[in-house]
Order: structure tokens, then sequence, then C-alpha cells
């Protein structure tokens, strides 16, 4: 019973880490149609988003079976509370890739990004992409010292978040208010989806230690 049990739970995490595959992918993919104004690569991310959200709601309605039939206690029942948490946190951040390629595929076949910010979409996307890539080695090898990491490393997304606000604020923007509607939005997508991965590593940490991990400062 405890062998089948602990096999239901390590299924769950493989299913975790198989959303945090697809998320990356939908990003890179979103971020790619972005900026080269690539339909077919929107809609390929768009099509997709519907794959991350059934699997969160397979993964979802197996957690809260196993939990109804085992009735687990201490580090197990944080390991499936937590498991619904990441999940959601996962679902939302396909979500925002598909955001992302919805606005690639909005202004085609012009670019959505002006010339003087790809740079920092560019350094957002990369850096979205470092920070899934920890996130997923936390995820598998419940590395609580990682999962600590990503909050600093969520501090260079924030950085760059502020460089682009200026850019927009600035007297020289010359591209009108719809285009800087898009940058805040697109902006805004990248900073939530970092923000989604120190939520999701606070909760390893938390199932590891059975401690809250204190915001890093």
């Amino acid at each position: 019973m405890r062998n089948a049990f602990h096999g239901e739970l390590d299924s769950i995490g493989v299913s975790l880490l198989q959303m945090a595959g697809l998320v990356k992918e939908a990003m890179i993919d979103a971020t790619n149609a972005l900026l080269n104004a690539d339909l077919s690569l929107a809609e390929k991310v768009i099509a997709a988003d519907d794959t991350i959200d059934q699997i969160q709601h397979d993964l979802d309605a197996r957690t809260i079976n196993l939990m109804a039939r085992q009735q687990p206690v201490a580090s197990d029942l944080r390991v499936l509370v937590s498991s619904l948490r990441i999940s959601a946190d996962l679902e939302r951040m396909g979500d925002l890739a598909h955001h992302i390629a919805k606005q690639a595929r909005m202004r085609y076949p012009s670019t959505a990004v002006p010339e003087e910010l790809l740079p920092t979409i560019r350094n957002m996307g990369t850096v979205s992409n470092a920070i899934i890539d920890k996130l997923s080695v936390v995820m598998e090898h419940q590395d609580s010292v990682r999962a600590l990491e990503i909050e600093k490393d969520d501090d260079e997304m924030d950085k760059l978040h502020r460089q682009l606000i200026a850019t927009l604020l600035d007297d020289n923007w010359k591209h009108g208010i719809e285009s800087a509607i898009d940058m805040t939005l697109l902006g805004r997508y990248y900073e939530r989806c970092a923000d989604h991965a120190v939520s999701i590593a606070r909760r390893v940490y938390f199932q590891v230690t059975g401690e809250y991990a204190a915001p890093v400062l």
C-alpha cells in the first residue's frame, strides 16, 4: 500500500516537471514569435496552452483523489498540498506565454516590439528561460538551496521591467499610446511569469523543510 502510494506521489512530481517543460517551451516560442513576427509559432503556443491546462486539471484530480483515499500526514501531506498550488502557478505561467503569443498574432505582420525595446524584451525572455530551467532543477531534486536563489534571479527580471517602463515614460517615446499599452502588458506578462516561479520555489522550500522561506532582501 505504501509503495503504491509513494509511486503515485512520484507520478504527480513527474507531471509537474512535464508542465514545467511545456511552460519553458511555450515561453521560448512566444518570445521568438513576438520578436520575429512569426505567426505560425504564435499559433503553436496558443494551441498548446490547452495541453498545459488539461495536465493541470488531471493532476489536481489525481492529487485530491490521493488525499481522500490515503489521508496522508506530515511531509506527504505537504507534498500534495504544495502540488495543488504549484500546478496552479505553472498553469498561470502557461497562460502568460499564451498572452504573449496572442500579442504577437494581433500585431502580425508587424513586429509588436519597437526597435529600441527589442533588446529589453529579448533579455526578459532569456531571464525567464533561465529561471524556469533552475526551477525545474529545484522541483526535480527538491533543492531548497537553489529554491532560495530564484527570488534573487527574479531581481534581474524586475530590473528589466523597470527599464522598459522608464523607456515608455521617456519624453522621447514616439510610438504612440497603443504601442505603449502593448509594451506595458508584455512587460507585465514576463514579470508575472518570474513571480510565479518565485512562488513555486517557495512551495518547494516548504515541502522540503516544513517552513516558509523568508523573503530574500
